[in-house]
């Protein structure tokens, strides 16, 4: 890595010569300003408003703009000449715990590199000071003309810089939180935690940027001279109609994200193939169907076969639905069905026998409208 800056760590009356080195770097996709007719680069020119002219950068120095509009120069000699002790000093101040530090300070990272040899025993003193207090370090130092406050701290094996803003560089959250009479209630909460415990914890090393995968996959194609497919994005609902239903919808939906089955929790009742079941109270109207029609995925018997045959068969003549009405009334379907299901030795045999006749007749009858059809 390439050092942006040169100098030393103040540490009481021990001097550590460091360099200053940027520990992140920015992967955002660059873009140039064309003229899109022609393909030629925009390019923007330093222009003097007074006679319109372009002014080259060695004629270009700093101004200060006062509130009533006067213009002061100041120039890059008049800023070196003022007295910055930490022009090429990290001046630590003194130390806290990490916890003091409100992260709306933290600025940019820097990693310090101890310079020479002779640096490499007092950089591993202050080091292992800071891992053994576990405190964290704050210190001025002065970078691109200006001063800041830092705060140093060890990251693995190595001493890291954290530019900071200054206290009075923090706004104030006044009118930014929710008004005070919002109430969150326990049940809301319960599904917040149960949200959370279901999404877990957060990778940080898989997370990526997805939108700069995509431009460098937009341009890639353009390269190629390919169709640019275009992904369809569900536009989020811009609020929130129930917040139950919303904190119930995400735990289900990340919950099934991670394999878990969501039926037992809202109470869906689920048939042997998966699907839910539709389920409808009895006497309901649905096509004036008995209440045991649902039985019909079912095995049917032999003689409930027959029947249900025969009705289909005949229903297009009078005569038969008469006898069906007669002989098997909606009302009297469950009372049937279950003298259906005793067993043999409780009826009486004069039922029996009268049984018998009845099923042969419909039986054969049955037989002789298939075949006259």
């Amino acid at each position: 890595m390439r050092s942006i800056w040169n100098g030393s760590i103040s540490f009481g009356l021990v001097s550590i010569p460091v360099k200053l080195m940027n520990a992140t770097e920015n992967h955002a996709i660059s873009f140039r300003q064309i003229h899109l007719e022609d393909g030629g680069r925009i390019r923007y020119r330093k222009v003097c408003e007074l006679d319109e002219e372009e002014v080259p950068a060695s004629e270009t120095v700093k101004a200060y703009e006062d509130a009533d509009g006067t213009v002061i120069p100041v120039t890059d000699e008049d800023l070196a000449s003022l007295p910055l002790p930490t022009a090429k000093t990290i001046e630590i101040e003194g130390f806290v715990p990490a916890s003091a530090i409100d992260p709306l300070q933290l600025d940019s990272a820097y990693y310090l590199e101890a310079n020479g040899v002779p640096a490499a025993k007092p950089y591993a003193l202050l080091r292992e000071a800071l891992r053994r207090s576990g405190k964290v370090a704050v210190a001025k130092y002065a970078l691109r003309g200006r001063e800041r406050l830092g705060m140093l701290r060890v990251s693995d094996d190595v001493i890291a810089m954290h530019a900071l803003l200054w206290p009075d560089e923090i706004r104030a959250p006044e009118g930014v939180a929710p008004d005070a009479d919002v109430k969150v209630r326990d049940a809301e909460l319960d599904l917040a935690d149960a949200l959370m415990n279901t999404l877990g914890d957060a990778d940080m090393d898989t997370l990526h940027d997805d939108y700069r995968e995509a431009v460098e996959e937009l341009v890639a194609a353009k390269a190629a001279g390919e169709p640019v497919p275009e992904e369809e994005v569900e536009k989020p609902e811009g609020k929130v109609i129930d917040l139950m239903a919303a904190l119930e919808n995400s735990v289900r939906a990340a919950k099934e994200s991670h394999g878990e089955s969501q039926g037992e929790s809202h109470g869906e009742s689920h048939g042997e193939d998966g699907e839910v079941a539709d389920v409808h109270p009895i006497g309901s109207g649905r096509g004036g169907k008995k209440p045991g029609g649902s039985a019909s995925k079912r095995a049917p018997s032999k003689k409930t076969g027959e029947k249900g045959t025969a009705a289909k068969k005949s229903a297009a003549k009078k005569s038969a639905e008469k006898t069906t009405a007669k002989k098997a009334p909606a009302k009297k379907a469950p009372a049937k069905k279950a003298a259906a299901k005793e067993p043999a030795s409780t009826k009486a045999p004069a039922k029996k026998t009268a049984a018998k006749k009845t099923a042969a007749k419909k039986q054969s009858g049955g037989t002789r409208k298939r075949t006259s059809a």
